[in-house]
């Protein structure tokens, strides 16, 4: 039974209540809570002007604490909602919660509260496609449909219109199922690989992060795995419901890739060549997708938004065609494996842009089978000479040169792509790194590319 929602309403009456990051998403939970009566604290390591206009407005109903000092003022709060990606075990909170603070988020409470039938994604790569394809096929099926989490819109403000019939379908990111205590209904874990390294200890504590998005199911959930990546196989044995498997390369399992046809249940669902996403990862996206609906979704409506379905912004997204050359945003690929995943869906080798914020990960793996799928690359940003390194040691061992540019800043890197770009070719913005070292986010670098191969 989920809890009612109107024993947090009683419960966060009059209470010191603290926000944690204020970005544009957190706006409509503050004004969420002064509508409930608490008394709300906002704190941010932004000075105001930085900050959205919206903040600004709210100055007078909120006693802001900005600055770098900020978080020296969570003494006294009774709830705190942090960022999601603020470690829990930062000592700034523990010790408010020595002090008597609930220390929380706004993801968990929703969960805890809605009455949604929810669908969570988590995953190392794939999780904003699959997340996107689950809600466009319960659309097409005629349900009613909230999509968010970790994109889209906050969904807390939403949790008293949300009703039993409505689904909710979550894309939950590790920093989110951290502090999780409850889970969906249905999870799915596409698939596990080093990653956010920077914020997390190692990977162990990233797994046991996102093994979150299940540990709190009961008897009649169900849990979807991908049964071709050993970190989420290893999960199997930890499923507390339901469970189900896909893969593209295993016939025995519950929804499969073979032969250019995905398959649920041994049933062919719909050819890859008739799909707009190209690349077997998008098959696996799909696969998952299927399984997570194929109680409210018929074959027949899978088939037709599988054909129709032309990508999520910012993944391998087509920009243009410009002197037989074409270009792709695939500015979400802050990882290894995720460009790898991206530049092998391609018929012929890639022009691309690698470089950015070092999240300490390992580049051998890309560079060892870069040969297979690079023709030429543009090196760029705080990894561009740990990258190059990774490339001249795999060059060392397979005897490989592939051609590599530096540039001096993102504008440089695109200008160099369309030099060394020819008719025929495919280039690409698929970095193999997160932006923080130039840009907010990987949208606005994303948007960034867009703009300037528009402008060639």
């Amino acid at each position: 039974m989920k809890k009612d929602f109107s024993a947090f309403k009683n419960f966060i009456r009059d209470k010191k209540v603290g926000v944690v990051g204020l970005g544009v998403s957190n706006v409509p939970l503050m004004e969420f809570l002064l509508k409930m009566g608490a008394r709300v604290y906002g704190f941010d390591r932004s000075p105001l002007e930085n900050l959205s206009p919206l903040v600004r407005e709210m100055k007078d109903q909120v006693m802001l604490h900005l600055g770098e000092d900020y978080l020296n003022h969570l003494t006294g709060l009774h709830v705190i909602f942090k960022t999601p990606g603020m470690r829990p075990d930062h000592p700034a909170l523990l010790e408010a919660e020595k002090e008597g603070a609930v220390v929380t988020s706004e993801m968990e409470e929703f969960l805890k509260y809605t009455k949604g039938r929810t669908i969570g994604i988590t995953g190392s790569d794939g999780k904003t496609t699959t997340t996107t394809v689950v809600g466009e096929l319960l659309k097409a099926a005629g349900h009613s449909v909230y999509v968010g989490g970790n994109i889209g819109t906050p969904l807390f403000t939403k949790v008293e219109e949300i009703t039993e019939q409505d689904f909710v379908v979550l894309e939950l990111s590790s920093f989110q199922l951290m502090t999780m205590s409850v889970s969906p209904e249905t999870a799915i874990v596409t698939n596990l690989t080093p990653n956010h390294l920077d914020v997390h200890k190692d990977m162990e504590e990233y797994a046991e992060a996102k093994k979150n998005i299940f540990r709190f199911q009961k008897k009649g959930d169900l849990l979807i795995l991908n049964e071709d990546n050993e970190v989420t196989r290893s999960f199997k044995p930890l499923a507390a419901g339901e469970m189900r498997t896909f893969s593209s390369r295993e016939k025995n399992t519950d929804a499969y890739f073979e032969d250019g046809i995905l398959y649920l249940h041994h049933e062919p669902v719909v050819s890859l060549s008739e799909m707009k996403v190209k690349g077997v990862h998008n098959a696996e996206n799909f696969l998952a997708a299927f399984l997570a609906v194929e109680k409210w979704v018929p074959v027949p409506v899978m088939k037709e938004v599988a054909e129709r379905f032309e990508g999520v912004k910012h993944r391998c997204q087509f920009i243009r065609e410009l002197n037989g050359v074409r270009y792709y945003n695939d500015s979400i690929a802050s990882s290894p494996t995720r460009t790898l995943a991206t530049i092998s869906s391609f018929e012929k080798k890639v022009n691309l842009i690698l470089g950015g914020y070092d999240k300490q990960l390992d580049f051998s793996p890309l560079a060892e089978k870069a040969p297979l799928y690079v023709k030429a690359a543009v090196l760029v940003g705080a990894t561009k000479e740990k990258i190059h390194q990774a490339f001249m040691e795999a060059e060392k061992n397979n005897g490989v040169k592939i051609p590599l540019f530096f540039a001096e800043n993102f504008e440089d890197a695109v200008l160099k792509l369309k030099e060394i770009s020819e008719p025929g070719d495919f280039s690409l913005l698929s970095p193999a790194c997160a932006s923080f070292d130039a840009f907010k986010n990987f949208e606005v670098r994303g948007d960034r590319f867009v703009e300037l191969v528009n402008n060639f």
